[in-house]
């Protein structure tokens, strides 16, 4: 095995996957054990969190709910940095840093700075929480297609990117990441635009972790129940019929 400290000025972006350590790629572990820095936030979760090594430089970067202690560029700044001091650095980010998790765009800084980075799926809340509640995004009888959906777009966008019109007609499954503070605008938009009522939505805190909690009900009524329950990142929704799945197939 090639001991990664001999190599120099790295950046590995590793996806930690959607909270359960278990979850963890080999791969990523391996380089987390190895790295002389780590740049994470709150999203791999405690457990993942607390296998981080004492022996590197351990760089929270934020990104809390509602709250971030550095901007993208400061993160940016400082992958760039490290790199060229010479350090083998991991950027630790949920679920898979290519869907949502700004991944990219950190690469694109890398690259043009003429920094070598490599790319390290994880495996993607999208799929693997609505699982650990029974729901399978795809299914024969009810779903034959997916979309996966930010709940936070680009803030400096003066128009949303999101077409709701063609979301409303979607004949799949809706995934939402990172979507509880808009909840209430994206039921809105697709009721607007003919979503049927009865559509049914799931609601999933904190998947696949041991504190994993589900709130299901309809387009016409998630809203109420989610505040009701005081629902709260990080979460995942889920709308479409492979929601009425739920009740039969989720671990007891």
């Amino acid at each position: 095995m090639v001991d990664l400290r001999t190599q120099k000025g790295k950046v590995y972006l590793v996806g930690s996957g959607p909270g359960d350590p278990e979850l963890l790629t080999i791969k990523a572990k391996r380089l987390i054990e190895s790295a002389e820095v780590i740049l994470y936030d709150q999203l791999p979760g405690e457990a993942i969190l607390d296998m981080l090594p004492e022996s590197a430089e351990r760089i929270d970067v934020g990104k809390y709910a509602g709250c971030h202690k550095l901007s993208q560029w400061q993160i940016n700044e400082l992958l760039v940095n490290r790199a060229k001091e010479g350090k083998i650095v991991v950027r630790l980010k949920g679920g898979d840093p290519y869907l949502f998790g700004r991944g990219g765009e950190e690469a694109q800084a890398l690259a043009r700075e003429g920094i070598e980075v490599e790319i390290v799926p994880g495996i993607t809340s999208a799929i693997a929480v609505p699982a650990y509640a029974g729901i399978p995004v795809t299914h024969r009888d009810y779903a034959s297609m997916v979309t996966f959906i930010t709940g936070h777009e680009d803030p400096t966008k003066d128009e949303t990117a999101l077409d709701w019109d063609l979301l409303a007609r979607f004949e799949g499954t809706l995934v939402i990441l990172m979507g509880v503070s808009m909840l209430e605008r994206n039921v809105k938009e697709l009721l607007k635009y003919g979503k049927s009522i009865d559509t049914p939505v799931a609601v999933i805190e904190r998947g696949t972790r041991p504190d994993q909690r589900v709130t299901t009900g309809t387009l016409g009524d998630i809203v109420g129940l989610c505040k009701q329950r005081k629902i709260r990142a990080p979460a995942i929704t889920v709308i479409g019929d492979v929601v009425k799945l739920h009740q039969e197939l989720a671990r007891n």
